[in-house]
């Protein structure tokens, strides 16, 4: 078999796995599980990103251990635990695509604090200020006035993070997801003979992948920018 006749013979199963005559793999899940590990993270970041910078002690300590200690764990350590240690203490085992997931929105949650955390304390005090002597709760203030300002410079952030997660469904391989990775060495298994350009076609995925977003972040990055030197010479006038 040459390499072009391998490409015309696999190129559908590293795009979707066995699907449909058996679950979804390949590329599409690799998308899959990266979107919805960011939109499901998302209100769990923003919720933690509110609390992280509350004025209730009570509330942004417990957050911010939480968040430290999270960080500072290694993903392929909770990925092992959630797939292989937790089932034996609770008696509940999830498949690899929900541990997976789980895994993912954890992480997620816990970056997209920091993002929300890192928004909201880059913008001027007198926002909150001007907000509360209108009449406004602290939580209508952050609503109204704090976030709608706060989540347009937390774009590029959020993109880079997304890049991140794309890498990170990698990782699904070390428990049987048959993500991307897996798939390519399936495939890899099955033929024995082109693991260098096999392997060199999922690296030029993933490239394409990340450097795609790694462009949206930047363009995002420059035009918040350049808005922010408009309204800035705007109201210097």
């Amino acid at each position: 078999m040459s390499f072009i006749e391998l490409i015309d013979t696999y190129w559908l199963y590293f795009l979707v796995g066995r699907y449909p005559e058996g679950p979804l793999g390949g590329l599409a899940l690799t998308l899959l599980l990266a979107t919805c590990g960011l939109l499901l993270a998302l209100p769990i970041g923003l919720l933690l990103g509110l609390a992280r910078v509350s004025a209730w002690r009570a509330l942004s300590v417990p957050v911010a251990v939480v968040i430290y200690l999270v960080r500072s764990t290694p993903l392929l350590m909770v990925v092992f635990w959630a797939y292989f240690f937790l089932p034996s203490v609770t008696g509940v085992r999830t498949d690899q695509f929900t541990t997976m997931l789980m895994v993912l929105v954890l992480f997620n949650g816990v970056y997209m604090a920091e993002i929300v955390r890192a928004g909201i304390q880059g913008l001027p005090r007198g926002q909150v200020e001007a907000a509360r002597s209108i009449g406004l709760s602290h939580l209508g203030a952050m609503r109204f006035v704090v976030l709608p300002q706060a989540l347009r410079h937390m774009l590029p952030s959020l993109v880079n993070q997304s890049v991140s997660t794309i890498k990170e469904t990698s990782l699904g391989y070390i428990i049987g997801l048959t993500e991307l990775s897996q798939i390519s060495t399936q495939i890899n298994t099955l033929v024995f003979v082109f693991p260098s350009q096999l392997y060199a076609i999922l690296a030029f995925t993933y490239f394409l992948l990340c450097f795609g977003l790694s462009c949206l972040a930047y363009r995002l990055e420059r035009r918040i920018g350049c808005n922010s030197s408009v309204r800035g010479e705007k109201a210097t006038r």
